[in-house]
């Protein structure tokens, strides 16, 4: 039995939607393929496929056995292509689990620029701020903002995360200015409710001590761009990472308050499984994500400029 013809037999199939179209793209007999796939299964000790009269369609297990199958059938492209005449090109898919906020702003110009260096490689994102589960799902890598990475998976760190309380200069009109975050209970806030105990905002002081501060949620949102967009038409207050709200407060559109408090730090990492191998396509691109990143992030240096 040749485990790579039968690990490929059974991805054509599934990408050509049947064994007859399978064989027509590989110019073989429909037999040799369908003795490819009942070896696989036999091998395996399972079905891959429910099997009908008319269709074949992937069992639970033959989905996630497709999606390892493609990155290691891409892994061997990958190795070959790497001691071929193109030695040093990166070829391959990347699929990639991505926050929509972070994603949309910041992760399509970086994208953008790495394959000026890697034009083979193809991207498949998903713009989703719910945590994917990167083995089940058949993600290469995921990019999550978090406090601390996931022990289970390997965690480089891209760019520190920070947030800042601010609001829209009609609104501190009309309302004013909270002087402490005691005041913060007087005041419509505007609240990212994806996170938990999302009606208490924490707060430090200059000593560092957490301030768990009780909050009005007159509005809340599962995404930052919309409470961004809230904050500037004078709704509320807003609790909402630097890298999100950046331009509004440069601009003056947004305030920001409690300049003597600190906020929750955070981190944004490129998280991936601890596997023996890992494919230099996903090396590449979390190498160029870190370098690109490095030092204080650009969305924060205009914020410390205005501060001067």
């Amino acid at each position: 039995m040749d485990r790579f013809e039968n690990m490929n037999a059974f991805v054509r199939v599934v990408e050509a939607g049947g064994i007859s179209a399978a064989a027509d793209r590989m110019g073989i007999a429909k037999s040799v393929v369908s003795r490819r796939l009942k070896e696989l299964e036999e091998h395996l000790g399972v079905e891959l496929f429910h099997r009908t009269t008319r269709q074949m369609n992937l069992t639970d297990t033959g989905r996630a056995f497709y999606q390892q199958s493609v990155r290691i059938l891409e892994d061997i492209l990958e190795a070959e292509h790497a001691t071929s005449q193109f030695h040093g090109a990166i070829k391959g898919s990347l699929k990639i689990a991505v926050p929509l906020s972070f994603g949309l702003i910041h992760l399509g110009p970086a994208i953008n620029e790495f394959l000026q260096t890697h034009p083979d490689i193809a991207f498949d994102l998903d713009f989703n701020d719910r945590q994917v589960d990167i083995l089940a799902e058949g993600f290469d890598l995921a990019i999550r903002i978090a406090s601390l990475p996931d022990s289970s998976l390997i965690a480089r760190k891209l760019a520190p995360i920070q947030a800042i309380m601010c609001a829209s200069p009609a609104y501190l009109e009309r309302m004013g200015v909270p002087q402490s975050p005691e005041e913060l209970i007087k005041h419509r806030c505007l609240v990212y409710n994806l996170i938990s105990n999302f009606e208490n905002w924490n707060v430090y002081n200059v000593e560092g001590q957490l301030i768990k501060t009780k909050i009005v949620s007159y509005l809340k949102a599962s995404n930052g761009e919309f409470l961004r967009d809230a904050a500037v038409d004078g709704l509320g207050i807003v609790l909402m990472p630097t890298f999100i709200v950046y331009k509004e407060i440069e601009s003056g559109a947004l305030i920001p308050l409690l300049p003597e408090y600190q906020f929750s730090q955070l981190a944004a990492y490129a998280i991936y499984p601890q596997t023996r191998h890992l494919s230099q396509r996903v090396r590449a691109f979390v190498d160029f994500l870190i370098k690109r990143f490095d030092g204080l992030p650009y969305w924060d240096v205009c914020l410390q400029k205005k501060a001067r």
